[in-house]
């Protein structure tokens, strides 16, 4: 930390709501409703709630970026320091779920620079702001450095230091470590607390990871997916005091694990699915033909009935091994092979099938859910890979039916996928996937966003497919995945390992 970022205090952003509330355009019930709180200037917020109870929607509403009328209807008011958030211009800075969709330019200076640039800061003085920005949250590169050639964690620092150069007097932060490993985790928190201690700034967090930030603020506001809010005070009162109601809400308490199906005692594993050695994956950059190595080395196989977690630091590789075992990406040496009933009638490297062969045999869940939305609603989003596959009518209207119900997701039937929140979102990417029954799925971060309720769900609806006979593979940073539902875990890294 420099002396000369601690020497600019910026000073803190009042927030008021009077029942306040927004409905996303097509929706018939609102994202927040009835809202009243007050945040004074330099509060620390932890901000909690269910999957779908407007965490994110808030967050930009206090960030004014939830758009105009045609986005959706607001109700009540919002105000920052006093004014809209609209137009309180450069006061509030939001770093989003995804730090990819913030960088948008080549070098890393340049990309933090952006931010000072638009809101007309001098050019002595955006530079002198890009330097103190990095030097805070850590990132010890140089300014011409590719803003591409970053690990997930990298990426995230950034994407905070393009805010910080803003000096807003809010800093706004929607699930900064979910895609995380542990060690960038506790990186990014305490990047924030050093931060928010030498600016003065006010902090609203969403986080489900409620132990992370319980010592780093000082205030824990619970929104209620009825509406208004669910409970409001000091992070110990509230989570002993209220910690069993706020569970079976859906939020993570520390030390109430959320529920997840028995599982019955294992067969042997089934019949080989699929088969790597000595597998090197990785994909090739932009205006080049040789591809940089993810990962290397690797020897593994997929058999029905087993569940397979790949974990690692950020940068080993994880998910470009996965789209590699999907078939949408070519191994750069070594072999991946198809056995069994999985390559019966097709060639043995799934990278040569086509799409429609791949829709029964290897379904993939990519790490950002926008990525596989196509259609207009939830529904038609479902029917795409069963009408793909010719099915009747009645089988896709039950099976659409069946995921809906199964993964809380009814309600959202009719509306655009891409309102929905980050943990509906990934719970409707996984079910895309598994509306198609392939013998195998390659799942990456499946339980992003999830609250304590959906999580327990989801990994116990992994778990019966897994008893059923599929093969799932999950890339996660979620330790507490890998022990509920994994039965190997191979850990990528320097020297790559798997642990029974």
């Amino acid at each position: 930390m420099t002396a000369a970022f601690a020497a600019h205090p910026v000073p803190g952003a009042h927030l008021r709501a009077r029942n306040w509330g927004w409905r996303h355009a097509g929706r018939s019930t609102p994202a927040v409703s009835a809202l009243d709180l007050e945040i004074e200037p330099g509060e620390r917020v932890l901000l909690l709630g269910a999957s779908g109870a407007g965490k994110s929607t808030l967050l930009q509403a206090m960030a004014g970026v939830l758009g105009g009328e045609e986005e959706g209807d607001e109700f009540g008011s919002l105000l920052l320091d006093g004014r809209r958030p609209a137009d309180a211009r450069g006061r509030a800075g939001l770093v989003l779920q995804d730090p990819d969709s913030q960088i948008v330019l080549a070098r890393i200076g340049d990309d933090v620079a952006f931010s000072a640039e638009n809101l007309g800061v001098g050019r002595e003085e955006i530079w002198r702001r890009v330097r103190w920005a990095l030097d805070a949250v850590g990132l010890d590169l140089p300014l011409r450095h590719s803003s591409s050639n970053l690990s997930g964690g990298q990426k995230q620092r950034l994407a905070l230091a393009g805010v910080l150069a803003m000096q807003p007097g809010l800093l706004l932060l929607d699930e900064p470590t979910a895609n995380l490993d542990p060690g960038g985790v506790r990186e990014i928190r305490d990047v924030v607390d050093r931060v928010v201690s030498d600016t003065a700034a006010t902090l609203v967090v969403v986080e489900h990871r409620v132990a992370v930030w319980r010592d780093v603020v000082d205030r824990v506001i619970v929104l209620d997916p009825a509406g208004g809010v669910l409970a409001d005070g000091d992070p110990g009162i509230v989570l002993e005091r209220e910690g069993s109601r706020l569970a079976a809400a859906g939020v993570w308490v520390p030390g109430i694990p959320p529920r997840v199906a028995a599982r019955p005692h294992r067969a042997s594993p089934g019949l080989d699915l699929l088969h790597a050695s000595g597998l090197t994956v990785g994909r090739t950059p932009f205006a080049s033909k040789v591809p940089a190595v993810a990962a290397s080395d690797l020897d593994l196989t997929l058999a029905e009935g087993t569940g397979t977690a790949v974990t690692g630091a950020n940068g080993t590789g994880k998910s470009t091994l996965a789209l590699t075992l999907a078939g949408l990406l070519e191994p750069v040496s070594g072999s991946l092979s198809a056995t069994g009933a999985l390559a019966r009638g097709l060639p043995a490297s799934p990278i040569r099938w086509k799409s429609r062969s791949l829709l029964t045999r290897l379904g993939t869940v990519f790490q950002e859910p926008e990525h596989q939305f196509l259609a207009s609603t939830v529904r038609r989003e479902l029917a795409i890979g069963p009408t793909a596959l010719k099915l009747a009518r009645s089988e896709i209207s039950s099976r659409v039916d069946d995921l809906l119900e199964r993964l809380r997701l009814a309600h959202l039937a009719d509306a655009n996928p891409f309102t929905l929140s980050g943990g509906e979102k990934r719970r409707l990417s996984v079910a895309t996937v598994l509306a198609t029954r392939p013998q195998v799925l390659l799942l990456d971060e499946p339980t992003f966003g999830q609250d304590a309720v959906t999580w327990g769900e989801l990994v116990s609806l992994l778990g019966e497919l897994v008893d059923g006979g599929s093969s799932i593979v999950t890339v996660t940073h979620d330790l507490a995945l890998v022990e509920a539902f994994a039965d190997r875990e191979l850990v990528l890294g320097a020297a790559t390992e798997v642990r029974a």
